[in-house]
C-alpha cells in the first residue's frame, strides 16, 4: 500500500514540476473561459461529449477542450498541477488523494452503476467451461484487474464477501482491459473484472458473468466523478460552478437520451457501431451518491488500501 501511495505521490510532484503552474489564467473581457477537461475515452463519460455537443458548456461561457488520457493516474497530477482545470477518475482514485493530502475537489458526479444485479455495465466474468460458479470460489485464484489497489479490486473483493467467501484469499493481477478477454480466454487468468465493450467481447467469446461487483459493492454505486482542484476552487469558483451546472445539465440529458447518448460513443472511441449498439449503458445522475462513496471509503480500510477513511466533506461539493 505505502509503495502505491509514494508513487501515486511521486508522480504528482514530478508533474507539477514538469508542467508548473497556470492554465487557469481569466478570459479576456467578453472571451469564454478556456477549459481543458482530462477524460477517459470510455462510455463513462459521454455526457460530457453530449454536453459540449449540445452547447450547454457553451451556454456558460466556457471554451471546453477535451483531453484523453490512459487513466485516473495520468489525469489526478495533471488536475492537481493545473495543466487541466479539470478532470474524470473513479472515486476510489480520488479517495486515495484526499487520503494522501492531494488539493482534489470532486465537483460533479460522473457516472453510477445500472444497480442492477447481471444487467451493469461492468461485471466479474469468467470462460464458459470453468468451475467457478460464484465469486467464492474465487478463493486461490487469479483475477485480472486494469490497476491494482483501486476500485476493481476493491469491488471484487466485495463480490467475494457476500459469496461467503475470503477476500484475502484471491490473487489480483494487473492487465488492461483490452487484454483481459485475450488473457481468460487463454487461461492466463481464471476471472476478469471488465466493463463495457469488453464484457461483450467476453461473452461473445462464450464466457459468463458470475457477479456484478459495482451492484455488490455499493447501492447505486458512484463509480466516477468529475473533480478540480483546492486552487482553481478558491482562485475562480464562477468558473467552478459554471462547470458543474454545464454538467450536471449534461449528465441528466444523458440519462433521459440514451440513444444520442450511444450515437456519440461512436464520436470519441473506436467501438464498432453494432457493438455499441449491444452495450450496457452506465447511469447518469446528476448528483453523487455520497453513501455508495462512505462504503467505498469503509471497504478500502477494511482492505487495508487506506489507513483510515478519508473526509468526504472536504472531497465532496
Amino acid at each position: 500500500m505505502r509503495r502505491h501511495l509514494a508513487a501515486f505521490l511521486l508522480a504528482t510532484s514530478l508533474f507539477a514540476t514538469a508542467c508548473g503552474s497556470g492554465g487557469n489564467e481569466a478570459a479576456a473581457p467578453g472571451q469564454p473561459d478556456k477549459v481543458t477537461v482530462g477524460v477517459i475515452p470510455i462510455l463513462d463519460v459521454a455526457p460530457i461529449y453530449l454536453g459540449l455537443e449540445k452547447g450547454f458548456f457553451d451556454e456558460r461561457d466556457i471554451d471546453l477542450e477535451l483531453a484523453q488520457a490512459e487513466g485516473g493516474a495520468a489525469i489526478v497530477p495533471a488536475v492537481v498541477s493545473e495543466q487541466y482545470q479539470f478532470g474524470f477518475s473513479n472515486v476510489v482514485s480520488l479517495l486515495l488523494a484526499q487520503s494522501e493530502g492531494l488539493p482534489v475537489k470532486v465537483v460533479s458526479n460522473g457516472n453510477n452503476s445500472t444497480g442492477v444485479d447481471g444487467e451493469d455495465f461492468a461485471g466479474l466474468m469468467v470462460k464458459g467451461d470453468s468451475p467457478i460458479r460464484t465469486a467464492k470460489d474465487l478463493e486461490g485464484r487469479t483475477v485480472a484487474a486494469n490497476t491494482l489497489s483501486n476500485i476493481v479490486d476493491t469491488s471484487v473483493r466485495a463480490s467475494v464477501r457476500k459469496a461467503g467467501g475470503d477476500p484475502s484469499k484471491v490473487e489480483f493481477v494487473a492487465l488492461p482491459f483490452p487484454e483481459q478477454p485475450a488473457a481468460l480466454a487463454g487461461g492466463q487468468v481464471d476471472a476478469v473484472f471488465v466493463v463495457e465493450p469488453f464484457q461483450q467481447a467476453v461473452l461473445a467469446e462464450g464466457g459468463r458473468r458470475i457477479a456484478s461487483s459495482y451492484v455488490d459493492a455499493a447501492d447505486d454505486l458512484t463509480v466516477a466523478a468529475y473533480f478540480t482542484s483546492q486552487q482553481l476552487l478558491s482562485e475562480n469558483p464562477d468558473l467552478v460552478l459554471r462547470f458543474t451546472e454545464a454538467m450536471q445539465e449534461s449528465l441528466s440529458y444523458a440519462d433521459s437520451h440514451p440513444d444520442e447518448a450511444r450515437a456519440v460513443i461512436g464520436t470519441y472511441t473506436k467501438i464498432a457501431p453494432e457493438v455499441i449498439e449491444k452495450v450496457t449503458l452506465p447511469k447518469w445522475p446528476a448528483e453523487v451518491n455520497r453513501d455508495s462513496l462512505q462504503t467505498m471509503a469503509d471497504l478500502a480500510v477494511e482492505d487495508g488500501l487506506i489507513e483510515a477513511a478519508p473526509d468526504l466533506d472536504a472531497l465532496l461539493p
